[in-house]
């Protein structure tokens, strides 16, 4: 496929889009975009910085759009609104970039929209922003601490409403705060092929990647710099955030278990867990998402995978699927719910403006009917872990208490003394896994263990 010749900003500014038009996600889209351009490695890097630089901070772009525009910023058309947004992320947050040249690269953006005329607009705009950003101001906390709050930290109110509920102020403030935080580059070990240690010291030999241990997972590595593909052996390991590898050790493993993952997509849980069972058992996977399983197939056979099956179902209606699956068959099911996902916003800020106090509601009704589809098939003795990537109560308290009052035959399971050491500290006294970004430099992850009697 031929290489497209293109500049970071028209490059970020084509991603967004997408986003915002299509309904796609970020990081899918500019992998994409990356994948199929020639740029070097410090406009690749600047193309992604503008990106989620935007994306996170884009609430109060637009507050601030207000203040310096002649027409107000949801009245705009979306192009010229976004092409606004990213001149005045580079003039208020990226200091190596001078404020003239984010200016005029804006204009240059702006030309072909309707033979360039908004030009004008662009360049008033920015000009004005850039010209005294000091006289940018956020609303006041002693009128409304939340909006303030919601505008300086660049979230819906509705969330900030809704964390205020469960955290004090300061632990609030630090969230919102660690939420604007890039989310670091990680990826798992095959253990199957390779160790830590092991890759650790080939990868910076190599003299073209830094990378360090991650603190929790035994498995984790992070990347300085992002992940390009480029000098890591093909099959030694697999992009997955540090808080989603640490579900796999809560489920845990053992040769010849009988596994169920019933929202498997793309398989990274999956494939951990048939690491940790050395690839010998059997793992049922299932996701009602075609694309999801190809991608989960695809990863399976690059580690070296072979114990998993795949199968294209809604785990709500496993019960009918007749003799397949049946009482007790299963040592181990996983249960990694569709949630909001507002734990991710470090690595998934368009997640912020897409979700809506509804779905909270929504979630968590979805959430519990797979809970009561896969109970069932738990045989006595058996563990259930329940997990999302979310930080409500609605998701993720309130579904297991809903739950298990349905189910007291499932008690809340301890599983400290069968975590890496590692990973203890982020078990409360309830028994449950809970990580913040805030406090752990991790996604916020929620995963309990339940064993049925």
């Amino acid at each position: 496929m031929p290489r497209s010749t293109t500049t970071p900003r028209a490059l970020a500014l084509d991603t967004l889009r997408r986003v915002e038009a299509r309904g796609a996600y970020a990081d899918a889209v500019l992998g994409g975009q990356l994948d199929r351009t020639d740029l070097s490695a410090a406009d690749r890097a600047l193309a992604t910085r503008l990106v989620y630089g935007t994306l996170s901070w884009q609430g109060r772009l637009d507050w601030h759009l207000g203040q310096v525009c002649t027409t107000p910023p949801a009245s705009l058309d979306p192009w010229l609104r976004i092409i606004l947004r990213l001149g005045l992320f580079q003039i208020l947050f990226l200091d190596r970039i001078p404020a003239h040249a984010a200016v005029a690269t804006s204009v240059d953006l702006a030309r072909p929209f309707k033979r360039g005329a908004a030009t004008g607009l662009v360049n008033a705009t920015l000009r004005r922003a850039a010209s005294d950003p000091d006289a940018l101001t956020l609303p006041d906390p002693a009128s409304d601490p939340l909006e303030a709050r919601a505008v300086r930290w660049s979230h819906p109110r509705w969330l900030v409403e809704l964390w205020a509920d469960q955290f004090d102020a300061p632990d609030l403030d630090a969230l919102l705060e660690a939420n604007q935080s890039p989310a670091p580059t990680v990826l798992r070990v095959n253990t199957l092929r390779s160790d830590r240690d092991s890759l650790l010291a080939a990868l910076n030999a190599s003299g073209s990647i830094r990378a360090r241990a991650t603190h929790y997972s035994p498995a984790g590595i992070v990347l300085e710099g992002g992940f390009h593909g480029a000098g890591i052996p093909p099959g030694s390991c697999t992009p997955q955030s540090e808080a989603s590898q640490l579900v796999g050790y809560l489920c845990g493993g053992s040769p010849g278990d009988r596994v169920l993952d019933a929202c498997a997509a793309p398989g990274g849980k999956a494939t951990h867990l048939a690491t940790l069972m050395r690839n010998r058992g059997t793992i049922d996977a299932l996701d009602v998402n075609a694309r999801g399983i190809a991608r989960m197939r695809e990863r399976a056979n690059a580690l070296g995978v072979d114990i998993i099956t795949t199968h294209r179902m809604d785990a709500r209606r496993i019960g009918a699927e007749g003799p397949r699956y049946h009482a007790g068959m299963f040592d181990r099911i996983l249960v990694d719910a569709p949630c909001t996902g507002l734990g991710t916003l470090r690595g998934h800020p368009e997640l912020r403006w897409r979700a809506h106090a509804d779905d909270l509601r929504t979630r968590a009704t979805l959430q519990t009917e797979i809970l009561r589809s896969v109970a069932p098939l738990c045989a006595p003795g058996g563990v259930l872990v329940y997990a999302t990537c979310t930080i409500t109560r609605f998701e993720n308290e309130d579904v297991v208490a809903r739950f298990r009052a349905e189910h007291p035959e499932f008690l809340v399971d301890d599983p400290r003394n069968g975590l890496p050491e590692s990973m203890q500290s982020l078990i409360d006294d309830s028994g449950v896994l809970r990580t913040r970004p805030d406090l752990h430099g991790l996604d916020g992850f929620f995963a309990a263990r339940l064993r049925r009697r």
